[in-house]
């Protein structure tokens, strides 16, 4: 009986946590509550899996990572990556797919493409490749690098922890590398070739090195003292990856020439995305016009806007220096875009044709449909909320990266997670201690740092309680039962194909640490009755929960599915032959490593 209402809640779950218009968290907590009422456990049982120390470490890591990321320690290695750009385009893909491989062995694999995903944007224009050609791979690149260390992505420390209550022992952090590296060079290398062969360009996907869709447009110049002047401007351009359209001299604005040596306090013209313009308020030897003249000890506290002009606005026809912008409503525009068709239909509204002509930015008449970009004191920024001249259409998240730190973030991180490999003291308290050391160095600020995903915590607890309630009641045994004939027919390996097969079609309705944890009773209870060592076909169903390549579901696919356009054919067509061959590869490879049979 106790097993019976074991897999009905183990279902329940199943089916909960497939429900999309349920948020997550309310589902892991309702889980949680029905192991009690059903008996299954009790409630300090039911609640154990939320102080587990994994869970803890968990939070810390996710924590550590939002210290890497507002040290801008990622678009630091983004803007180096496009060096390489200047020798081929499969170069600058190849080194920015490495790069996201290696953080995302340590870090947070969703965490890590989150991180990349605006500076791949960025740079897919400044390396002449459609963003569709570079983000499912950036994804893909992201799930396969979790497999190499055990800190790679939280599924790998929810098995270990329950590996350990099972009295099996943890992931060493290391022990996956020999079966989890090769898996990931060959993964990211089937995945260009399966982009090339299944992907192929469609009608309507922007052109490589194609404008924005929302293009803004703004005005630059060198800071005193810069480090750029007397260098050609491609170093600029090409080194930095900044969209400069123009370059104006003497009021007049000339073409970039990327070998023209740039001059004390140049004035260039910017035309890039949102993310563009923003990028360029991090560079030292450049800002934008507008942004210099707030003052540099109040710009942390000063906030952005997107803003519109209504066709009812009295500012219609009106430039910014008309108006004066700055002293009406005590903001500052640092930058507008103009819809390409209103540009197109009407000559005189082209914003490039009026800087050429030697209009200055401030100068140009706004017209209605127009966006500026303006920043300033967050309560003049609500007051704006009030004019009816302007359409306030949300706030930007933009946080200044604290580059000074980003050394010091990058050892905090790196030492945190070597005394929780080597296990001088425990995980969660390394992991606490190096979250508590990003925000006393200044790393990271206290509203930041505790910006992770809490759904994913809650869940993680929950699934631990459901995972001892099945191991509890028997229900993983009488699974494994279920699998045992299939032994006499396809073998040892056939039997942790089938278990690693069902932990990835599981992934797709639920998340991979649920689909691992449902799963890894079954698989140890079905080495234990053929009288294999378990833990092979523990580490096989850990590995197979992050190979399930099938849909955007997955919390980094989904990152990446809006930015490159994707429909989800794509995933189906890209992601079914790779987690094919990955399931193929991990049937022969695990076995190579854990031998079934105990020495």
């Amino acid at each position: 009986m106790t097993v019976t209402i074991a897999l009905v809640v183990v279902v329940i779950a199943i089916v909960l946590l497939s429900i999309d218009r349920i948020p997550t968290e309310v589902s892991s907590l309702a889980i949680v509550v029905l192991l009690v009422l059903s008996g299954l456990l009790t409630p300090r049982e039911a609640l154990s899996g939320f102080s587990n120390e994994t869970v803890v470490f968990i939070f810390a890591l996710l924590a550590l990572t939002q210290g890497l990321s507002a040290t801008g320690v990622m678009q630091l290695v983004g803007r180096r990556l496009l060096f390489f750009a200047r020798f081929s385009t499969r170069a600058f893909i190849v080194m920015l797919l490495a790069a996201v491989c290696a953080f995302s062995s340590v870090a947070s694999n969703t965490a890590v493409t989150a991180a990349f995903l605006p500076v791949a944007t960025a740079s897919s224009a400044q390396a002449k490749v459609a963003s569709r050609r570079l983000l499912m791979p950036l994804a893909f690149t992201s799930m396969l690098g979790g497999t190499i260390f055990l800190f790679g992505t939280s599924t790998n420390l929810v098995v270990s922890s329950a590996l350990e209550q099972r009295g099996l022992g943890r992931i060493g952090f290391t022990e996956l590398t020999p079966v989890g590296l090769p898996l990931a060079i060959i993964g990211i290398s089937v995945t260009l070739l399966l982009m090339r062969w299944l992907l192929p360009p469609r009608e309507g996907d922007p052109v490589a090195g194609a404008p924005p869709l929302r293009e803004y447009v703004t005005e630059a110049v060198l800071t005193p003292g810069s480090r750029l002047v007397g260098k050609p401007l491609r170093q600029l351009t090409e080194g930095l990856g900044v969209p400069v359209r123009g370059v104006v001299r003497e009021g007049i604005m000339r073409p970039p020439a990327p070998q023209e040596l740039m001059e004390p306090q140049e004035h260039l013209i910017i035309a890039g995305s949102l993310d563009d313009i923003l990028r360029v308020k991090d560079l030292r030897s450049i800002g934008l016009s507008a942004d210099l003249r707030i003052p540099e000890d109040s710009r942390q506290a000063h906030a952005l806007t997107e803003v519109s002009v209504p066709p009812t606005s009295a500012l219609a026809g009106r430039s910014l220096g008309d108006i004066r912008f700055a002293q009406r409503y005590g903001l500052v525009a640092l930058a507008i875009h103009r819809h390409p068709t209103l540009q197109g239909s009407h000559q005189h509204l082209n914003l490039m044709g009026s800087l050429a002509g030697g209009d200055a930015l401030k100068n140009i008449p706004l017209s209605v449909g127009d966006l500026l970009l303006v920043g300033g004191p967050e309560q003049r920024v609500r007051e704006l909320a009030r004019e009816e001249e302007l359409t306030v259409l949300g706030g930007v998240d933009y946080q200044r990266p604290r580059y000074r730190r980003a050394l010091l973030a990058v050892l905090i991180f790196a030492t945190t997670v070597a005394v929780a490999g080597l296990r001088v003291t425990s995980p969660a308290i390394a992991g606490l201690a190096g979250l508590l050391l990003m925000v006393a160095t200044g790393c990271v600020d206290t509203r930041t740092v505790f910006r992770v995903d809490w759904r994913v915590i809650i869940m993680i607890g929950a699934l631990l309680a459901l995972g001892l309630a099945v191991e509890k009641s028997g229900a993983g045994e009488f699974m494994a039962r279920a699998v045992l004939p299939l032994a006499g027919v396809v073998g040892p390996r056939g039997v942790l194909c089938v278990i690693m097969s069902a932990t990835v079609l599981l992934s797709i309705p639920m998340s991979n640490q649920a689909a691992a944890l449902v799963m890894l009773p079954v698989a140890i209870h079905s080495a234990m009755d053929m009288g294999l060592d378990p833990r092979a076909f523990a580490l096989g169903t850990c590995l197979a929960a992050s190979c399930s390549f099938l849909t955007p579901l997955e919390p980094s696919a989904a990152l990446v599915y809006g930015p490159g356009r994707y429909r989800f054919v794509d995933f189906l067509r890209v992601g079914t032959p790779l987690t094919v061959l990955m399931l193929v590869l991990l049937t022969f490879a695990v076995p190579l490593v854990w031998p079934f049979t105990r020495g």
